[in-house]
């Protein structure tokens, strides 16, 4: 608070400005005025708190300066000092809204006690003043929030057209008018959630200083709600960037801004909402700080699947334990997503999905093959909207490789579990002793001993069993003919292929087939 002493006597308005301490009050002492014509002068700039005022004075008196200072700051508190003990300038200044009286005799303890009664009186105006504003922008916000955010059309009532349509929303002399929603947030400021707060809080103002707009702070964003000229819409995405781009520069953040789709009256500004909000999670995605739901509403959808090259490389990663090759994997997969000009959030979403269950389902057939079935996989992926994807994607990835190699164990049983899984994730192709040996770092000749110790039977008869499974599921669920089976468990030769299958199962392949249930045909 400031406190300004107004009196045409040198001797008091020095004296009162030295001996009491009004620091120590938690007052900041303004220069003191010689007269009520320079109070007057000074006081809509310095803008005292208090005022502190000798009656009698040369020229105005200080009745008269509490009158007039009273219509510049009709808050301020005023009280008087007088050597005139007469109870006519009592009521009159009580008329004149003064707040208190002082005689020039009084203490300084008497006089301190009285300035902090007017710093009391103070306080609890503007403490009251602070709840109002409270409760008023606390009902305006749920007024928002239903008309705005859950589309409640009832609550655009009178109270709705006093607080806003006849304001930025009246219709406008120019037309057509259409009206929008702006979704802002920013970054860059300390990584804190009151800092974070405070950034939001700093860019809803400087929108509301740089627009005619209503705001509200909403999921750590700024809703702006905008009427905007629909004939010239150049014009006005110019204007637009150039606010934000001010605002960024101003404060020293990073800007991103979804901006809905426009809407011709206020009672549909919920589907502009809508639409900003769906926008919003391409934030960071398209390496763009403004993103504009008019600019992306046709594309068709991008990749949706992970590829079986795509899988075997990954799978091969997984055997190598190596996380620097699996961080390029996923950089190059996402990347590969996010540069198809055609892609969308929910084609992004079902691609890297189509990753995460790829890995799961070759930890289960590697569990499954190396006799793990007791042994838990890492936690289900999750993957909600805005979360970064590549991390997403990297670190649910990073947890099946890493519990993959927890369940090998060291020593002999270790060499053979690591090879059965390579030989599980490479059933596709011409695996070879020379092949799985150079895998897990042993001689040939070595894992051959090994291998028959631990299965009971050579390393060949061995891949062999595994191919001819893995053909019998794929006859049993998929349509796929005889050859492309073969092709998959690594035959190129379609009739040694059925010679193999049927001596281990005692059918050919198309027998195997017929017998299998409907279902599975």
């Amino acid at each position: 608070m400031r406190i300004m002493i107004v009196d045409d006597e040198v001797i008091i308005r020095t004296g009162l400005a030295r001996v009491i301490k009004w620091e120590e009050l938690g007052l900041e002492l303004l220069e003191p005025a010689a007269s009520a014509e320079e109070a007057i002068e000074r006081i809509p700039i310095e803008k005292p708190n208090i005022l502190l005022t000798d009656i009698r004075m040369t020229g105005k008196t200080g009745l008269e300066l509490a009158e007039e200072a009273k219509k510049l700051l009709p808050d301020l508190d005023v009280i008087v000092l007088t050597g005139y003990d007469d109870f006519k300038y009592t009521q009159q200044a009580i008329r004149l809204g003064v707040n208190d009286y002082l005689l020039k005799t009084s203490r300084p303890e008497e006089i301190i006690q009285t300035v902090l009664r007017a710093k009391k009186r103070l306080e609890e105006k503007w403490h009251a003043h602070s709840q109002d504003r409270l409760k008023h922008t606390e009902a305006r916000n749920r007024l928002i929030e239903r008309w705005i955010i859950d589309g409640d059309v009832a609550a655009i009532g009178p109270q709705l057209q006093d607080v806003f349509l006849s304001g930025i929303f009246a219709p406008a002399e120019r037309d057509p008018k259409q009206f929008q929603i702006w979704l802002v947030s920013g970054e860059g400021w300390m990584d804190s959630p009151s800092a974070e707060s405070l950034l939001l809080f700093a860019i809803e103002n400087m929108l509301r200083e740089m627009l005619a707009c209503e705001t509200l702070i909403h999921r750590n964003r700024v809703l702006v709600a905008i009427p905007v000229d629909a004939s010239n819409k150049q014009l006005e995405v110019r204007h637009r960037n150039s606010v934000l781009l001010k605002i960024e520069r101003l404060l020293k953040c990073t800007i991103f801004a979804a901006v809905g789709v426009p809407v011709p009256t206020p009672e549909k500004l919920h589907e502009s909402y809508v639409s900003a909000d769906h926008i919003f999670d391409y934030k960071g995605l398209l390496g763009q700080q403004i993103v504009d739901y008019e600019d992306i509403r046709h594309r068709k959808g991008g990749k949706t699947f992970c590829t079986l090259e795509e899988e075997l490389a990954l799978f091969s990663i997984f055997l190598e334990d190596d996380p620097l090759a699996l961080k390029g994997w996923v950089q190059k997969f996402v990347q590969e997503q996010l540069e198809d000009p055609q892609f969308t959030l929910e084609t992004l979403e079902a691609s890297i999905r189509s990753a995460a269950v790829a890995a799961s389902r070759w930890l289960e057939r590697v569990q499954a093959a190396t006799g793990r079935h007791a042994e838990e996989g890492p936690e289900p992926f999750r993957y909600e909207r805005g979360m970064p994807p590549k991390n997403a994607l990297f670190q649910y990835l990073y947890a099946v490789m890493k519990q993959y190699h927890r369940q090998i164990a060291g020593g002999q049983a270790g060499h053979v579990q690591r090879a059965k899984a390579f030989i599980e994730t490479n059933l596709g192709k011409d695996v070879g002793l020379q092949q799985v040996a150079k895998h897990v770092h042993v001689h040939p000749n070595h894992l051959s001993e090994v291998f028959k110790k631990e299965t009971g039977m050579t390393f060949g008869d061995y891949v062999t069993q595994q191919k001819m499974r893995r053909a019998a599921e794929i006859l049993t669920t998929t349509p796929a003919k005889i050859n492309e089976v073969a092709a998959a468990v690594g035959y190129a030769d379609v009739k040694y292929f059925s010679q193999i299958f049927k001596k281990y199962s005692g059918k050919t392949p198309s027998e195997f087939r017929e017998g299998a249930s409907p279902a599975a045909k």
